[in-house]
This record gives C-alpha cells, structure tokens and sequence, in this order.
C-alpha cells in the first residue's frame, strides 16, 4: 500500500495555517542548527581526552607541509625537495602533494590572526577536521534539499551525517588527514553540480561554480577521481535515458573545461585528466556532449523536420566523429601518451582484491569490506538507506537519477576495498534522510489533521474542466474500446479506490495517528540509541595511535606515549644530521616529531626504495649491516605484540622479493619467512633476519643482535619502540650524499635535484628489477620475467597452503635447519599475561572484532598462526576475542583461541567472564 501511494505523498502539502507552517520551519531551523553543533562536537573527543595533538601518521606529514607553507610562503612551498624523507634521494614535496589542506589551513590561521580568535598553527590543523566535518554535514542536507525539495529530509540528512561513523572516521579532531576537507569539497561540487540541472537560467552559474568546487576538490584529496566520474557517469546516464537538454550541455560543458583547466594547474596532478586511462571516461562524455550539440545545431539551422532525416543527420555525424576518434586513438596509442590505471584502482576491478603489488595488497585499508564493516559504519542507516533508494526510483528525475547512481557506484566500490566505506557516508545519509523526511511530513498531517488521501480517478474527472468538442469525440472513441474485465490496470485502480475509502475513514485516521505517534515514539527511541552508538564510535576513534589509553588489570587508566617518547629521544639526544631507518609507515612522525632524517615514509611513490628498506630489515643480520651503515645512524622499530613491526615483516619479505628476486628465490609471497606455527614460532629464514633479533634482543631466550653492528640505546617505557645505533657508519657514504654536486638536477642550478644513491651500495642495486604493474603497458620491462611473477604471485595468494608447502619442500631441498619447537607452556603463559595487561581500543582489536562478528575463522586462523599474539588483545571495556567469541556463541573460534592459551576465566572491567556473555 506505501509502494503504491508514495508517488502522492512523497510531495507533501504544507499545512494552510500560516503560524503552524511558520513554527514547523522555525523548528527544523533550529533543530538543522542543533545537529550541526552535534556534529562539531562529537568530533572533539580526542581534543578533550589528549589536548590538541596531532594523530596518526599521515597527519604529521600533512602538519610538516603546513608549517612550511606557512613559515616560507607558496614559492618555496612548491619548489620545496626535501632531502629529510627518502634518504638518499629526497622527495620534490612541491609536485608531490595534494595542496588544498595545507592552503586552507594557513588561509584560515592568516584570517584569525589579529582577531580574538587567533590560534596557533598546530591548533588550528586540529580543529580543521571538526569544522569541514560539520561543513560536510550542512552540504549533505542540502544537496538532500535539492533532490527531494523536503526540508525534513534535509534536515534529517544533515543530522546523520554529522554523526554516522563512515564520516567520523576521517574527520576526528586532530586527524589532520585530507579526507577531512576533501569530503567537504566532494558534497559541495555535488550540490553544485545537482543545482545547475534545476533549470536553464542555473545551468550557466551553478555549471561554472561546479567547475571551481572540483578544481578544490583535486588540490584536495587524489580522491577527485572519484568525483569526476560520478558526475560524468551522471552526465552520460542522462544522455542514454533521453534526458539531454541544453542545460545539461552547457551544465556539464563548464563543469568539465573548467575543473579541467584547473585541475592541470594542480602540481601533483598536471596533465593526467586528459591522458590517465581512470580519468578519459569524462572526457569521452564531454566530446560526445559536443557531437551531439553540434547534431542538434545543425538539424536546426538546416530547418529539417521529419524525424527520419533527422536521424540520417544525426548517424552521419556521430558516425563520422567516432571514425576520426577511433583513428586518433589509433594515432596516439603507440605514442604511450596514454597512462596506466593506479594499481589501487586496478585492485577494485581484479578477482580477489589483489592488484599483482605487494606494497599496495600489505595496506590494511585496501582490503574489501565485510557486512560487519558495513554495519559498524553506518548501523542502521544501513536498513533506512535502501528504502530512500526504492523511493529514489520512485520519484525518478535527472537529479534522484544522481543520487540512485552514487549510491549504487559507491556500494560496489566500498566492497572491495574498506577505507572506500567513507563514500558511502553522504549518499547513504541523503537516501536515509529523505525516507525520514517523508515519514516525519507524514506524521505531522496526522497529528494536524490536514492529510487526505489520493483523489480517485472519477474526482479527477469531476474537478477537470469541460473538454472540447474534438476531445470530448477522441476520448468517447477511446470508450468504445473493450478493455479486459481483470486487467492488471484497473487492478491497481481498485486497490487505489479501496485504499483511499480506508485512509479516509473514522478508522483510517484513527490508525493514522497511532502510526503517526508510533513513528515520533521511534525517532526518540531508536534516534537516541544511534546517537549513543555513533558517540561510542566517535571515543573508539578518537585514540589518537601516536597516543592512547589503556587499562591496567588492576582497573587503573593509563596513557600509552611511548611512540612520541621514542621520537623525543631521537630529537634530544641524537645529532641533527642523524638518519633514522624504520619501516616506512613511521617516517612521517620521526620527521615530524623527532626532525631526524628518514629512509623512507608514509609516501609509496618509490616501490623500489621501499624494497630495498624491507630487504634490509628481513635479511641476514651481518647482511643487513652491510647494508644499513651506509644509509642510517640508527633503526627504530616497533615492538610490543599486536601489530608490530615483527607482525608486518613477512609483508616486508614480499615486498622486497617484487624487486630483489633473490630474497626468495622462486617464491613471490615469500612464505618461507614467517611463522611456523600457532605459537609464533619463526622460520630458519626470519630468525636469521635483523628485524627478529632486534625485535627479540634480550627478550627472548637466546636471542641477541651483535654488538659490533648494533647498540641497543632505548626502549620505550612500555616497550612499544626500541631503537639500536648502527656501528661502523660508513661516513664516506654519508659525506658523499651530502655533497650537492653528487645530486642530479633536472636542469644545472635547478631546485629539482635528486638525491642518489652512494656508490658503496651498487653491488647491491645490480642485483634489482624494476618492479612493473602488469597494467604499466607504457613501461619499458622484461616482459617475460614481470609476466611470471605476477602469475607465480596471483597464485600463490589464491593458494596459501600450496605456497607453503611448495616454501617447505624448497627450505628441505636447500638443507636448512627444521624449525625450533614452539614455547613451552611456561613461556606461552608469560607472553598471555604479558599481552592481557593493557587494555586499549586499537586497530588490532577492532579488526579482531570485525573478524569474529564476521565469524570468518578462516581468516582468523590465518591471523593467529602469524601473530598468535592477537588472541591475548583487550579492548578498553576490558573484553577480547574470547568474550566476543562467546557473544557469538561460535564454538569452533573459542575452541580455536583456547588452543593458544586464551583463559576462560580473564575478566572484563565489570568482573564478568566470557562464559557470562
């Protein structure tokens, strides 16, 4: 029965009484004003609990940049190459990085300095992400506005989106990170875009404002891509549904020349929008826009009428323009003018979410979406969005048409790969809100008494003015043709005419009320229980990484700063020309924090550098020294269970194997490093490795790196970093990347100068392929070699037990020693209660908890035999795999935990056991 009345009611009448329709605006004003500050303020969690601190590790690049731009203006800025990352080669900052945040945030320091208002430049990159995301909220309910014209749906749209986590998850105070603006220019140039298509006279502004949202949008955040496709996919679904008009040409004309225009100013950007296979699709659709127009104009000025010569003109020039576009194509193919797709965006469309990049498929974030992820993000937004999509289709027009494709593109998206979930933010809650909108529309009719129901088809007629004499003759020819008796037509006539008498009746207002009362009862009590998951959501996020707290077993909070404690000692006790070699994910915060030099960062632009860093860390340990004394002063590693560096090493293996393919001979995903069993027993091949020992030195038992390469000289009063001097520098090699003259410049006296390696270390570069995408058609490689690497790769991830076996039966062949048997059950003990001791909400335990909601004990298992130090994990509620385990009553993943030792009896912060769950 709402199926078939929606298409009446979904335009609501406002009430006649001037002084209710003047309180029910003044109302939703107020209560759109109510959740904006919500917004904000959820957001400000981390502030309050940490003080105004930067998180993460991207953020402290971002912060880095910021400051530059600040202190040194915009000419340094973009001809800044930073020798402090990437040591030795450095890194040109200035074509490297998407501006907008950096800009915006010393726009809005300059603006508020002089005023009460004046923060400092750290303070003002914290609260950046709370401001845009409340920003983002306003633009989601208007765009909501000027879809479904219903100031309820748009208020209520504004109201999700300040607080759905999809969003939060980027926009936390003090996550200073690019999506935290880059969602606020995507909604924007949306809203922009969907108000250009309203009319004739909006097309022209609106188009041209558009085009300079999008052109903030890709200063903003490489996520542009995304939203150039959205709008032309749009563009072109209207074009194939017969909806092309002289407002969308002239809409999506200025959209496209001009965001285009600006987009290629954009250093980091430069001219891919006309020559990046993942950014021609709308190109393709502005050209065929032109064609088409040009069809048009044509038949008009040669004033042809019927519609077949119409269509010969129209297939004679489309034909003709696809021929030179196909012999164009032809023409310029050759020339490699044309760029590959990004293996991220290659890891959307493969089977398996690989990519055939070891680097890329290592990125937690890049792996596809569970249900559970989905309903962590969005909770039960997820169960009132695809009712707002059901009347989307309903009350279709050229601008619901945009939301239907949003939602449909981003769903696809955000299922292969989970860090996309942030998409569907914005779309689920315009879709959820515009269903909520009309309910609450609904409601107030009832309770004001101004709802009536759909007049029948003889009222119609009653109220229609006299017909003419020819119409009148036409319609009574139409009478005389015998229609079915039981046509579905008149089916759906009868069950209309049914439905109205009930609506109408003493009964039928009766039970409209009640519904009426049932739906406020409703938005109160499910309203308030989202509210408090959403703020549940937002404490979850809001630990910072870099800083977080934790529980003792004794119920006592504490604050985990090991990771700034470490980068504190680098800052105050190591000399300033000091190179620091960690794992990349760390090197914004030692350069951000610690100002030491780096080997490598948070940036994956140099696959290669990378490689070599993971080689350095996974090989033998007098072979890494080898290595290692030429490049750093000192290594930093993580350590301390969860998802240490010791945890990541065997993606550092395969990482460094996709280039020195003599890591692990004939073995891409390099299973013959890592763990042997579920009690973390290591590999002959990882035990001999740098990384193990000096993760394990004097920790574990006959463990302990070599004195005359390495001194231990801290570890973190939790020991969750350690960092060892390097002995035996070579200051020759240090001396030589230093001088100037050793750089090679893109032009003599130039700023573009690269950094090169010493020549100590070409014995070992020899022995380097680079590494190739199978997709990089462009790229001179052996085409042979890379072919049977991806292949071997590919397979070896689709089969990780064969890969195993096939690991084993080489490590026999080449008589390498069996692996040590595992601890014993004194040491397994001693590891539990070591791990139980601290309780913190982290990566680890909600990824732990995504796994067993998901009841995927494959992968679980998976887990457990890398890292069985996972199983110990507590959140801060004091709870971990076992108590969730139990709320899931899934008995194989508890028999599964208590094979590595997990206690049935731990207790949580309210004394409760797993059993109690």
């Amino acid at each position: 029965l709402l199926i078939v009345h929606i298409p009446a009611a979904a335009m609501p009448s406002a009430p006649s009484n001037f002084l209710v329709s003047s309180s029910l605006l003044a109302l939703k004003a107020y209560v759109f004003v109510v959740f904006l500050r919500k917004a904000f303020n959820i957001r400000l969690h981390a502030i309050e609990d940490y003080g105004l601190v930067i998180h993460e590790f991207d953020p402290w690049f971002n912060y880095r940049a910021t400051e530059y731009l600040y202190t040194r203006g915009y000419d340094a800025f973009f001809h800044w190459f930073d020798y402090m990352s990437w040591y030795p080669l450095g890194r040109p900052v200035g074509t490297t990085i998407y501006p907008g945040l950096q800009m915006t945030s010393v726009f809005i320091t300059n603006l508020l300095d002089g005023t009460p208002y004046a923060m400092s430049l750290n303070d003002v990159c914290c609260y950046v992400p709370a401001w845009f995301g409340a920003i983002a909220s306003a633009l989601t309910g208007l765009l909501t506005l000027e879809v479904t014209k219903s100031k309820s749906s748009a208020v209520a749209a504004t109201g999700i989106m300040g607080i759905v986590p999809a969003h939060l998850m980027r926009s936390i105070g003090g996550g200073y990170d690019n999506e935290s603006i880059a969602l606020t220019a995507m909604m924007l140039t949306f809203y922009l875009w969907t108000l250009s298509l309203r009319s004739l006279s909006f097309s022209f502004p609106f188009g041209l404002l558009s085009g300079l949202a999008y052109i903030y949008m890709v200063a903003a955040w490489g996520g542009y891509v995304f939203v150039l496709n959205m709008v032309g996919v749009h563009a072109a679904a209207l074009v194939a549904t017969g909806r092309f008009t002289t407002k969308l040409h002239v809409a999506y004309s200025l959209f496209y020349v001009v965001g285009t225009a600006g987009a290629v100013m954009v250093p980091v950007v430069g001219w891919t929008p006309l020559k990046s296979l993942e950014q021609l699709g709308p190109c393709a659709v502005f050209l065929g826009m032109q064609v088409i127009k040009a069809a048009e104009v044509y038949i008009q000025q040669k004033k042809i009428t019927l519609d077949k010569e119409k269509w010969k003109a129209r297939f004679n020039i489309y034909g003709g323009s696809l021929a030179v576009g196909f012999l164009l194509i032809l023409f310029v193919v050759p020339s490699g003018y044309f760029g590959p797709l990004s293996s991220r965006v290659r890891g959307l469309f493969v089977q398996h979410t690989r990519t055939g990049n070891p680097l890329v498929d290592s990125v937690a974030e890049h792996q596809p979406a569970s249900q559970a992820a989905y309903y962590q993000y969005l909770n039960v937004v997820c169960n009132l969005a695809p009712v707002g999509f059901l009347m989307a289709l309903a009350n279709f027009n050229d601008q619901y048409l945009f939301l239907i494709l949003y939602a449909l593109v981003t769903y696809f998206f955000s299922a292969k790969m989970v860090r996309l979930i942030i998409l569907t933010g914005p779309v689920a809650s315009c879709l959820a809100g515009s269903f909520l909108g009309w309910c609450f529309d609904w409601a107030v009719r009832q309770v004001l008494g101004t709802d009536s129901a759909e007049p029948s088809d003889e009222e119609v007629e009653e109220k229609a003015p006299a017909a003419s004499p020819a119409s009148a003759k036409k319609k009574a020819s139409k009478a005389i043709k015998p229609k079915p008796a039981n046509s579905l037509g008149q089916d759906i006539k009868d069950l209309k005419k049914a439905f109205n008498k009930r609506y109408v009746s003493v009964e039928g207002q009766f039970i409209r009320k009640v519904a009426a009362a049932f739906f406020f009862f409703l938005c109160y009590n499910q309203g308030g229980v989202f509210i408090k998951y959403c703020d549940q959501m937002s404490h979850a996020l809001s630990n910072p990484s870099i800083m977080f707290k934790a529980q003792l077993r004794n119920g006592q909070t504490i604050i985990i700063d090991d990771y700034r404690e470490a980068y504190w000692w680098l800052r105050d006790n190591t000399p300033e020309d000091s190179r620091v070699m960690a794992w990349w994910d760390y090197g914004y915060q030692i350069t951000g924090i610690a100002n030491r030099t780096t080997v490598a960062d948070g940036n994956t632009w140099n696959h290669e550098h990378i490689a070599l860093l993971g080689r350095c860390l996974t090989s033998p340990e007098k072979e890494a020294h080898r290595v290692a004394r030429h490049l750093a002063d000192y290594v930093l590693i993580w350590a301390g269970g969860g998802g240490d560096d010791l945890a990541k090493s065997p993606h550092m293996a395969r990482i460094a194997n996709s280039v020195y393919r003599d890591v692990c001979p004939g073995d891409p995903t390099c299973r013959q490093f890592g763990f042997t069993d579920k009690y973390g027993t290591p590999t002959p091949m990882m035990e001999a490795s740098l990384l193990y020992k000096l993760h394990g030195h004097n920790q574990k038992q006959g463990v302990q790196v070599d004195p005359n390469r390495f001194r231990e000289v801290f570890t973190s009063k939790y020991g969750k970093v350690r960092i060892f001097k390097v002995l035996g520098v070579s200051d020759e090699s240090k001396s030589w990347v230093a001088d100037p003259s050793n750089r090679d410049c893109d032009v003599e006296g130039g700023w573009f100068c690269r950094g090169v390696y010493p020549p100590a270390l070409e014995s070992v570069l020899k022995k380097k392929k680079d590494f190739a995408q199978l997709e990089d058609f462009n790229a001179k490689r052996d085409e042979a070699d890379a072919e049977a690497y991806q292949k071997a790769y590919m397979e070896n991830m689709r089969d990780p037990k064969k890969a195993a076996a096939a690991a084993a039966a080489e490590a026999r062949k080449a008589g390498k020693k069996a692996p040590a048997a595992g601890p014993s059950k004194e040491e397994l003990a001693s590891m539990r209660d070591s791990l139980s001791n601290q309780w913190e909400n982290t990566e680890t335990t909600t990824r732990m908890w995504e796994l067993i909601d998901a009841e995927d004990i494959g992968e679980i298992r998976t887990w457990l035999s890398a890292d069985p130090s996972v199983a110990y994990v507590r959140s801060e509620d004091g709870r971990g795999p076992m108590f969730w385990a139990f709320e899931k009553k899934n008995e194989a993943i508890v028999r599964l935990l208590q094979s590595v030792g997990v206690k049935l009896t731990d207790q949580d912060s309210q004394g409760k056991t797993p059993r109690d769950m």
